[in-house]
């Protein structure tokens, strides 16, 4: 495919195509662009680049209706907002990605709006606002927004219950003492001191359960320059002598990340934990020989983590091999006590979310079987 430039009486200068105005739109997570009524297109930011995987100024210099399969809809839809026939319009529809033979159509749900922008506008017309949102991002940012909206949701909850289990625990531990030594002079001490043993290890273990549970609030973040290589080369350390055999661990590692503010132990312990996860879903392949971890980092721009958006933020995937997670609980994982395997806690995850959200970040996960994909992003400075 190649777009046709349209022509156009007046030529604008560069200042002109795009005035300070649309810097702000810039910052937009979704593909915008702003149009003229006859298609073309004086601005497009970069999430519209990245995915278009073209310059601005390509795109610039094109009709933003060449990229569409159908851009009939879309161009009674321009011509209709430039009139001031409606305010705006929602729409889906196919864009254009790549060149054939190559071409992706992509689905996308297309916002047509008015752009008031006053004195600031360019000269030769009326100006329309057009944001397009991938249906596969629009799927992704409802899951993470309802992920991060239920982990809160149960953080409060957990640690108040995790408060309230903790008081009692001591007395009872204390008691269970006090009740052996008692019992220790009697003829039967020996015997019945075997159950005040159980009550004291048991008492033990939901004390570690609860300190677990408490651990990432007790002390302030050790904030200080990290650099998340560094973080994934320790935990690949760690992993791989609890593991010696049957598994690898490969790395693709973006070096051209940046270092950024964060506690190095935290992000280590959460790093630590998905991977160990991920090798305990992976026995059956290492007892073949065949299990696999990789470590990937990259860069992403214009992300959007919760209600917050960042020019830049860094993503690591944890991926495995493994069956998968289970259907009945995918939707779960990072909620306390939840677990897919026999004896495991439950906490692992739970921990390593609410290490990332100290972080300003978020962990999400993506599974299928034959391959899951944890995915930590954090913001870069």
């Amino acid at each position: 495919m190649s777009p046709s430039a349209p022509t156009h009486s007046v030529p604008l200068t560069e200042a002109e195509r795009t005035p300070p105005v649309f810097d702000a739109l810039d910052m937009l997570a979704t593909m915008v662009a702003v149009v003229r009524p006859d298609g073309e297109c004086l601005f497009a930011n970069t999430a519209f680049e990245n995915v278009m995987g073209l310059s601005r100024r390509a795109v610039q210099r094109s009709s933003l209706y060449d990229w569409f399969a159908e851009a009939g809809r879309l161009r009674d839809t321009v011509e209709g907002v430039a009139r001031n026939a409606y305010s705006s319009s929602r729409f889906d529809a196919l864009l254009r990605r790549g060149v054939r033979p190559h071409e992706v159509l992509v689905p996308v749900h297309v916002i047509v709006s008015q752009l008031e922008v006053g004195s600031a506008a360019p000269r030769g017309g009326d100006l329309v606002l057009i944001e397009l949102i991938e249906n596969a991002q629009q799927t992704r940012q409802d899951r993470e927004e309802r992920t991060l909206d239920q982990v809160q949701a149960t953080k409060e909850l957990t640690r108040n219950l995790a408060h309230e289990i903790k008081n009692p625990l001591g007395g009872i531990r204390g008691a269970a003492q006090l009740l052996t030594m008692e019992l220790a002079p009697t003829a039967m001490g020996a015997e019945l001191s075997e159950y005040t043993q159980v009550i004291i290890h048991e008492v033990d273990r939901l004390q570690s359960l609860v300190d677990r549970l408490l651990a990432p609030h007790r002390h302030a973040p050790v904030v200080a320059d990290v650099n998340i290589h560094e973080v994934c080369e320790r935990v690949r350390a760690l992993v791989l002598v609890e593991h010696p055999r049957g598994l690898s661990i490969k790395r693709d590692y973006d070096t051209s990340l940046p270092d950024f503010r964060g506690d190095r132990e935290q992000l280590i312990q959460a790093v630590l934990n998905i991977v160990q996860n991920a090798a305990q879903a992976l026995q059956s392949r290492m007892a073949a020989g065949d299990a696999c971890i990789t470590l990937r980092t990259r860069v992403a721009r214009q992300v959007t983590i919760g209600k917050q958006r960042w020019r830049l933020a860094l993503e690591l995937h944890v991926e495995d091999n493994g069956p998968g997670i289970p259907a009945e609980i995918r939707d779960r994982i990072f909620f306390p006590l939840v677990s897919g395997r026999e004896g495991g806690s439950g906490l692992g995850l739970t921990l390593a979310q609410t290490i990332a959200q100290q972080h300003q970040g978020m962990i999400d996960c993506e599974s299928e079987p034959g391959r899951t994909d944890f995915r930590i992003t954090l913001p870069l400075p």
